[in-house]
């Protein structure tokens, strides 16, 4: 019993301390070795590849927006001379064509001499013109008095029409998507009527300002700038979108609008997604894989475009395939945890 416990169980503990020590220093520098060589990629990189294919390509160009009242129409003076009467008042209801005031122009004419050498004045030559409202609206200003001089074309007042557009701000790639010129658009309006269709549509123009699209309303009553539409610039063009909110709609300004612009529909054609495609208009560029591994660029007509595919009208045949996306273009956000390449065996 002595010699156990003095010799043989002290070096049982030693052995198997000794054998923990060999272990741990094996786990500590030749496991992380081994795993290291492991993780050591044995492949090569295949870049993402798609087939052209037939698809139908519905070409609606939808756009956030806003309802604005159209713009104040401003009353001229037609006749230099002096405002004899004021026919209607600040706050009054036109219709298009009502009379708002009168100017009276005086012209003197020289006196008739007799052959006895007696002078007779004339009366002064008098011309009248009533000023009459351009569109239908309120008269929300009326800056004359009677007796007043005024001028050919000096503003006198402005008349509120009592109708709105929906308009919206166009980028540069919704302006060429829009290859087409639709006369009409749908509109909805949030927390408002059931959508509805709207006429008069202006694409492409410059938001106007109130003064400006006051004056054009002058000549042709009220017209809001169009556009792609909206308060506030177009991302990259000031352009906009818009179209006459329909007599009787029950609207107000300000309210948020999406308006849909139909600007074709392509069925049954050749398509690829628009990250395969250099170009969105008439032309494009498209790279093909090849044996030699650098990828081939081919030049593409194009069609129409719904935003993530595009038509394809000359240069591939269905079932070509093409890399996925444009060499050296950012890789879409919702692409951005699949890798453009993958491990091949």
């Amino acid at each position: 019993m002595g010699v156990w416990r003095r010799w043989i169980l002290p070096i049982t503990r030693l052995v198997v301390l000794a054998a923990i020590a060999v272990a741990l220093v094996r786990m500590a520098f030749f496991g992380q070795a081994a795993e290291e060589v492991a993780q050591v990629p044995t492949g090569s990189v295949v870049e993402s590849q798609v087939a052209a294919s037939i698809a139908t390509v519905v070409n609606d160009v939808t756009v956030k927006g806003s309802i604005q009242p159209d713009p104040d129409v401003p009353v001229k003076a037609t006749l230099q001379g002096k405002v004899s009467k004021l026919v209607a008042g600040q706050g009054a209801t036109l219709a298009a064509g009502d009379p708002i005031l009168v100017i009276r122009q005086e012209t003197p004419v020289d006196p008739v001499v007799a052959a006895d050498g007696t002078v007779t004045p004339s009366k002064p030559k008098v011309v009248t013109e009533t000023v009459t409202a351009k569109a239908a609206g309120s008269l929300v200003e009326l800056g004359v008095l009677v007796g007043q001089e005024v001028s050919v074309g000096d503003a006198v007042g402005l008349i509120a029409p009592p109708t709105f557009r929906a308009t919206a701000p166009l980028t540069a790639e919704e302006q060429y998507r829009l290859v087409t010129q639709p006369t009409t658009a749908t509109v909805a309006i949030t927390s408002g009527p059931a959508p509805f269709e709207c006429a008069d549509l202006r694409v492409g123009q410059p938001a106007a300002s109130s003064a400006e699209g006051a004056g054009a309303g002058a000549g042709a009553g009220a017209s809001g700038g169009p556009g792609e539409g909206s308060t506030g610039a177009a991302a990259s063009t000031g352009a906009t979108v818009s179209c006459a909110v329909p007599v009787g709609t029950r609207v107000f300004p300000g309210l948020a609008a999406e308006i849909t612009v139909p600007a074709g529909e392509a069925p049954d054609v050749l398509t690829l997604p628009t990250t395969a495609v250099e170009g969105l208009t008439e032309t494009g560029n498209v790279w093909l894989p090849s044996e030699s591994g650098a990828p081939e660029e081919r030049a593409v007509g194009l069609g129409i475009s719904d935003g993530k595919v595009v038509q394809i009208t000359s240069g591939l045949q269905e079932g070509d395939m093409v890399l996925e996306f444009v060499p050296g273009a950012p890789v879409p956000e919702e692409e951005g945890m699949t890798m453009q390449g993958g491990y091949g065996g």
